[in-house]
Parts: C-alpha cells; sequence; structure tokens
C-alpha cells in the first residue's frame, strides 16, 4: 500500500512581488516613456540603461535620478508627459506567460500574496482590474501610499495588515531597488533576471533564487517556499 507524500511545511506565509518587470511585462514600455517625456521637457535623454535602472521607484524619485538637468520646477510636466506616452501604450503591455497559473498554485497552497510596487495606487487599480486579477492577492502598497523602495516601510506596512513576521516573507522582484527592500525589511527575496536590472547586481543583496523565467520562479517557489 503506498502513501501520499506529506505536504511541504511552507517557509513563507506572504509571498510578495513588484510588478512592473516581474509580473506584467512593461518594462519596454516604461524606459521608451521616460525618454520620450525627458525629451519633451529639454532634457538628456537617457539612455535605455539610464531610464530602465529606475523601475520600481516611485514616479518623481525615478524621473528625477533619470533626468538630473531637467529643473525641478519642470517635474510636474515631466511627470505629466510621461503618463501620457505611458497611457497611449498601456495596452500593449501584458502578464508574463505563466504568472496566473503560478498565481493561483500558491494561493491553492496557503500562501498569502501581496503586491509592493512603485506604481501609483490609481494607475495598480487600473491594471488589476485591465488583466482580471482582482481578488488575486490579498493586500497591495504603492508607492504614492507609503515610502518608495528601497525604503522598508512599503514590506512593514503590508506585514502588519496581514499579521506576518519578517522572516516568514518573501520579496519577488526585477531591480535592485526590491531586493535591497527585502533586506531592509528584515525579508528573503528572490530575483528575477528578465526585467529591468542585470542578474548581475543582484548577487551582493543575497536572493535565495535568480529566475530566468517565470517558469523557473513557479517551480522554484513550489519547491522552497
Amino acid at each position: 500500500m503506498t502513501t501520499s507524500p506529506k505536504p511541504r511545511k511552507r517557509q513563507f506565509d506572504l509571498i510578495a512581488f513588484d510588478w512592473d518587470g516581474t509580473l506584467f511585462d512593461s518594462t519596454a514600455i516604461i524606459t521608451r516613456s521616460i525618454q520620450l517625456a525627458v525629451g519633451d521637457v529639454g532634457g538628456t535623454v537617457p539612455s535605455d540603461h539610464e531610464a530602465s535602472y529606475v523601475i520600481g521607484l516611485g514616479l518623481m524619485q525615478a524621473l528625477a535620478h533619470a533626468a538630473p538637468d531637467v529643473p525641478q520646477d519642470k517635474y510636474p510636466e515631466l511627470g505629466e508627459r510621461y503618463k501620457y506616452h505611458y497611457m497611449r501604450h498601456q495596452n500593449d503591455i501584458s502578464l508574463f506567460k505563466g504568472v496566473l497559473p503560478m498565481l493561483d498554485d500558491l494561493r491553492g497552497r496557503g500562501h498569502l500574496l501581496a503586491v509592493a510596487t512603485g506604481k501609483s495606487r490609481k494607475g495598480l487599480d487600473e491594471v488589476l482590474h485591465a488583466v482580471e486579477l482582482k481578488g488575486v492577492f490579498h493586500a497591495s502598497r504603492t508607492a504614492d501610499e507609503t515610502a518608495g523602495k528601497p525604503h522598508p516601510r512599503m514590506l512593514h506596512e503590508l506585514m502588519a495588515e496581514l499579521g506576518v513576521a519578517p522572516e516568514r516573507v518573501l520579496m519577488i522582484g526585477d531591480t535592485t531597488h526590491d531586493l535591497q527592500l527585502a533586506l531592509n525589511a528584515g525579508c528573503a527575496s528572490v530575483g528575477v533576471s528578465y526585467g529591468a536590472h542585470e542578474p548581475a547586481a543582484f548577487d551582493a543583496l543575497s536572493p535565495r533564487f535568480i529566475a530566468h523565467s517565470v517558469a523557473e520562479l513557479h517551480a522554484w517557489l513550489l519547491d522552497h517556499a
């Protein structure tokens, strides 16, 4: 008589995901929108590397970093031009293949799921509705309603809301800002290499794993989370 294997104990109760470049395939559109916005206000257009580096930060923090020669009195216009270019292409963007089955599996195993993103609340709510993800996540935090990455406040608020200790939290993201956020909050992290930042920069931030595809991430989480 054979017996079924015992269910694997969860190592992490809460799994927090970055959005852009981790679950949502938006890196190229964000990079181009930053470049176009900076050009619109007369700044030096950042390279692809410079523009993609700031993905994950709050909008104005990101634009200020990507456009250091744009005076502060032009920041409101810079922000509006970014939103204009992004909105023109937001429907071109989609979830990475395999994200929905991964999230379904994680919920089925009893994990709490959250989003910790540099997007605005309005922007996140719109995209969650557009891709029919309402109800998938137990909680979320955006950069405009708390401190931007890598300040730990975003994760601290999620932990307090959901009643989870730092050692039971895993943060997953595609940038060094995400992994530094996890370190600052006392949480473990996993990096993904298919987003905005080169994975060579991840090692110094001690991620548990670096996934090169959603399929790799899914498999690792089922085995280790």
